[in-house]
């Protein structure tokens, strides 16, 4: 069963980073969180993949000093595979895809939503390792009594307002991005789910099978 939650674990974040590349290249602007990224890439140096791993342990030691807790170090680890997927994928797709006109912009636009959506959403079927930006979601949430929407709000627009500082990329993308990402995630997770739940019930089988075997 770890293995399979593990394959979620790392497919997600790969179509997810494949999403976050392409919202790069099209030049009209990011997420809030990755136009930070993208920010302090063009202002201090370092990668943006450098960036994702950088931000996420702040993100880890400001959640513990909250909570009052000890550091999810484990959540590293997501952020330390995005970072990784980052670069990989902006490596990969630096000279093959340079949109120049508004129409290919948008297109690129376009497909970085769908596969950030998706990514999520199979992500989401994982516990493997928790997200720095979804836990601080949570802490301020619990912390208020706000809506975990109101409380993502928040730390978006926060973002932004670091990420304007920094020469972010702030465009309508990242407007696009806020709005219609949650919209791709909602329409794909139940197919996500009925796909991990028939997954696991095949999987039950066999091992029954094997252990009968035995």
């Amino acid at each position: 069963m770890r293995k399979y939650g593990i394959g979620f674990y790392f497919i997600g974040l790969m179509i997810l980073t494949l999403g976050i590349a392409l919202a790069v290249q099209s030049q009209l602007g990011t997420s809030p969180f990755d136009a930070l990224l993208v920010g302090l890439y063009r202002t201090i140096g370092l990668s943006i993949g450098s960036w994702e791993v950088v931000v996420g342990f702040a993100m880890v030691i400001g959640n513990a000093l909250v909570e009052k807790k000890r550091p999810e170090l484990f959540a590293l680890i997501t952020s330390l595979v995005t970072g990784i997927g980052i670069d990989s994928w902006l490596f990969l797709l630096g000279d093959i895809i340079v949109p120049e006109t508004w129409l290919t912009q948008t297109i690129c636009m376009i497909f970085s939503v769908f596969f950030t959506g998706l990514g999520i959403a199979i992500y989401l079927q994982s516990i493997v390792a928790p997200n720095p930006m979804d836990r601080s979601m949570i802490i301020i949430a619990n912390k208020t009594g706000w809506s975990m929407t109101t409380s993502r709000a928040v730390i978006s627009v926060l973002f932004v307002f670091i990420a304007f500082f920094f020469n972010g990329a702030i465009g309508i993308g990242t407007l696009v991005n806020a709005i219609f990402t949650g919209t791709v995630i909602q329409f794909v997770l139940p197919i996500a789910e009925k796909h991990r739940e028939k997954s696991l019930s095949k999987m039950k089988v066999q091992l029954q099978q094997s252990s009968k075997s035995q």
